[in-house]
């Protein structure tokens, strides 16, 4: 995986392979920082990065000088490796092994952006989840946006906050706000 743009843009980070993890391809990722760039100021902003997995996406706000960033999984290998790399190269990323609902029904945070990429198969219900207990909880700031990414043959425009989609490649990216 690469850095797409900020202070370590084009740094490769090799993750182990034996991580149960599938990140966000180089070109959707930069497609979803364009679109991000258009309304939030990253330096002010407050990242809660769920199914986290290698840290990809965490490491892409960091890069970009984001406030404060939690990122959460609920396998210890990949919380290892963002702490292990969050360290290395001076992030500051708060990594936490959690169930990521678990972790939703207990969080005491008000983010910017809550950024989720759950594994591809799993379930609608589950899916659905994510932002009824974001919503619920109010986790967002008024102007906070959730952003789901999902295979590009799951539709989720029926949730409730669901405002677009965008697709790239195999896969798309809905986002939900107040």
């Amino acid at each position: 995986m690469r850095i797409v743009s900020g202070t370590h843009k084009g740094r490769r980070i090799i993750a182990p392979g034996k991580l149960p993890v599938r990140p966000t391809t180089d070109m959707a990722k930069e497609a979803l920082f364009n679109i991000l760039n258009n309304t939030y100021y990253f330096g002010d902003c407050i990242v809660l990065d769920l199914f986290t997995g290698t840290g990809n996406i965490s490491y892409e706000f960091a890069s970009r000088g984001a406030e404060r960033i939690i990122a959460v999984d609920g396998h210890q290998g990949c919380v290892r490796f963002i702490e292990e790399t969050s360290e290395k190269l001076a992030f500051g990323i708060e990594a936490i092994k959690s169930d990521v609902f678990s972790y939703l029904e207990k969080a005491k945070i008000k983010a910017d952006i809550v950024f989720a990429d759950p594994p591809y198969d799993m379930a609608l219900e589950d899916y659905a989840k994510i932002p009824e207990l974001v919503f619920k909880r109010e986790l967002l700031v008024e102007d906070g946006i959730l952003v789901l990414e999902h295979s590009k043959h799951m539709d989720l425009s029926q949730l409730p906050h669901f405002t677009d989609m965008r697709k790239y490649g195999g896969s798309a990216f809905s986002f939900f706000s107040i």
